[in-house]
């Protein structure tokens, strides 16, 4: 008996264990910066309210939309992006640059346990934003959310791909900041730039047609496009680009771009400073 005991006291955690306590540790230190839980939660929040009045108007193309129901759409979709590629980025850079992932590497953590538990936390994170972007939705512009079980599946599924799109290139972008604390910096501008071409803080058919041929290369555009599907009545349809909601383009291009940065993660990610190597 002295034996088993001893066997089960010895015996290793389960990489699920190791995940879960991963998760924790990472939901411990984003609701202990103050910084993130501003740019992730309120700041979006912050542009609704304002970009939602400043621009009110309460029928876009005659589909009786108002651009503040518009912009909902938009902003979680470039919520998501915040958190899971500006964010994760910048949290995996700062790690790296503290030789935290250097300490990881040296425990007996599995890699993929920490990459779990990193976007574990992307995925709770994000569920509460779209929560808080929704119900400020419904409160502040009267946004009707869809009754049926069609649309609930089409946001979970373009929610999912995009999270995942978004977390793959935060992954890849990380290894190709050299520097933790400039990547914010880095990051800021190429973020801001999509949001902007990709019909987040404007109509899309509103930008010039050069812009709006270039926003379709990047998966902002795409994800923000989904979401509209999700959001907003099948008339507004007409007014998109292509006159449709082009659902089947929105998941092949999300996937090309999901692909294209695991395989960059694949490839390029480092654990040490480039300087320690």
């Amino acid at each position: 008996m002295t034996t088993t005991a001893a066997t089960n006291i010895a015996k290793p955690p389960s990489w699920w264990s190791m995940t879960a306590d991963r998760t924790v540790v990472e939901l411990k230190e984003f609701l202990r910066s103050r910084e993130q839980m501003i740019f992730i939660f309120f700041f979006p929040m912050i542009l609704l309210a304002l970009f939602g009045a400043i621009f009110n108007s309460d029928d876009l193309y005659g589909t009786g939309v108002s651009f503040g129901q518009y912009f909902v759409a938009g902003m979680i979709a470039s919520g998501m992006l915040n958190t899971g590629f500006q964010s994760l980025a910048i949290s995996i850079s700062i790690d790296r640059s503290e030789d935290v992932l250097k300490r990881i590497r040296a425990t007996p953590l599995p890699p993929t346990a920490y990459f779990a538990g990193k976007i574990l936390q992307v995925i709770l994170v994000s569920i509460v934003q779209v929560a808080l972007l929704l119900a400020m939705g419904v409160f502040m512009f009267d946004v009707a959310l869809p009754t049926d079980s069609q649309h609930w599946v089409t946001f979970a599924w373009v929610f999912l791909l995009g999270l995942a799109t978004s977390t793959a290139w935060g992954i890849a972008t990380s290894s190709l900041l050299r520097n933790g604390k400039a990547a914010s910096a880095l990051l800021t501008p190429i973020v801001l730039a999509l949001q902007f071409t990709s019909g987040v803080f404007f109509v899309f058919t509103e930008l010039p047609t050069w812009l709006q041929n270039v926003a379709q290369i990047f998966p902002l555009k795409w994800l923000a496009q989904g979401m509209r599907a999700v959001f907003l009545p099948e008339e507004f349809a007409a007014a998109e680009a292509a006159g449709s909601w082009q659902l089947p383009m929105v998941a092949i291009m999300l996937t090309v771009w999901l692909v294209a940065g695991l395989l960059i993660s694949v490839k390029t990610f480092r654990w040490l400073r480039v300087e320690d190597r």
